[in-house]
């Protein structure tokens, strides 16, 4: 029970990694509150949270939208009381050539990859630095630091807001307030599974592809959401109280520690 009587607050929950953090960290105690763009699945999430007594909130919010996010922690301090542990979650995927990429594509990747780690990070930071004390995870990806195939558009974002959270970790150290990133590998989620193509996806994933320049994953399984939540909930705890500015790869070896 780490984070008994903390209050957390989980972007990108509704599903995947996102709702893995958010019940990780309510089942050790924190009082959540879950945000998604998907209204009725992040409260989905939420209800199913809402037993024995503990606390979660679900709040249908877009992170591109900065006033919307703001008025969002207003009510997540009234009702479940200061911020402890900001996990930035939320993320899309286009996927693409570059020469083939739409400005919609790269603009909307960016918009939700990067600019709402911006929003929400802020927000929050400023709480927390009036009270000198937090943490701040945010899950970028192992593709932020080596090329793929047709990601551009996600790797180059995932790149920005790795570097952002490190940059953010730097200005609020002195105020007590430690900032990390976790950069998942190959994970079963729906994210994942939109490139699958049919029963023999998931092991081309872990042999790799020539074709395509991606080493497979050297541990020969891919990473569950509570892989990556595990993570998440350590940066975010007490036990990584001299970590900041770290980014910890989740990947299974896939990257060789590039």
């Amino acid at each position: 029970m780490e984070f008994q009587g903390k209050v957390a607050l989980v972007t990108g929950a509704a599903q995947g990694i996102g709702a893995a953090v958010a019940r990780m960290l309510a089942g050790r105690g924190a009082k959540v509150a879950l945000l998604d763009r998907q209204a009725d699945a992040v409260e989905a999430v939420a209800a199913s949270l809402r037993v024995d007594g503990r606390r979660a909130l679900g709040f249908g919010v877009d992170v591109t939208d900065a006033e919307r996010v703001r008025q969002m922690i207003d009510v997540v301090e009234q009702e479940l009381g200061p911020i402890d542990v900001l996990a930035n979650v939320a993320a899309i995927l286009r996927m693409g050539r570059i020469l083939e990429l739409s400005d919609a594509d790269w603009d909307d990747t960016f918009s939700v990859n990067v600019r709402g780690v911006f929003n929400v990070s802020r927000a929050v930071a400023n709480r927390m630095v009036q009270r000198r004390s937090g943490a701040i995870v945010t899950v970028a990806s192992n593709a932020a630091d080596v090329p793929r195939m047709k990601m551009a558009a996600y790797a180059a974002s995932k790149a920005a807001s790795a570097h952002f959270t490190r940059c953010l970790g730097l200005e609020l150290a002195e105020y007590g307030i430690r900032c990390n990133v976790v950069s998942p590998g190959s994970t079963d989620t729906a994210m994942q599974r939109q490139l699958w193509t049919g029963p023999e996806s998931e092991q081309a994933v872990i042999r790799g592809s020539l074709d395509d320049h991606r080493l497979g994953i050297p541990t020969g399984r891919m990473a569950s959401p509570e892989d990556i939540a595990e993570a998440v909930c350590f940066l975010a705890s007490d036990r990584a109280r001299q970590i900041t500015m770290h980014d910890l790869r989740v990947d299974g070896g896939a990257t060789l520690g590039a």
